[in-house]
């Protein structure tokens, strides 16, 4: 899936079909819906932790102004324009205030 970002970049958006599956049963979130927080020009990026050798980062951001998602993601092609989504949720009472405040 293809999303434009802030600016003019594109970017790749992957995922495994089970997984987003499983996490749209448990937290209510799509994957496709999740890959919009980018399009999202205030959205922000932290590195969480390396799992079995990955590093996996955080994004936080709004989609459509209307519901504020968490996604768990990795660049595999070390950041050359792809993203794979793990997980995604909407956040939690104190996301939305470290997103306000851009200390995320």
């Amino acid at each position: 899936m293809f999303v434009p970002t802030e600016g003019s970049d594109w970017c790749l958006f992957r995922w495994d079909a089970e997984k987003a599956r499983r996490n749209l049963a448990k937290h209510d979130v799509a994957f496709e819906d999740a890959a919009l927080v980018w399009k999202d020009p205030m959205h922000l990026v932290r590195f969480d932790r390396i799992e079995a050798g990955q590093e996996r980062w955080y994004a936080l951001g709004t989609v459509a102004g209307v519901v504020m998602l968490l996604v768990a993601h990795t660049y595999p092609d070390g950041g050359e324009g792809t993203i794979r989504i793990v997980s995604a949720r909407k956040a939690t009472n104190v996301e939305p205030t470290a997103y306000e405040d851009g200390d995320f």
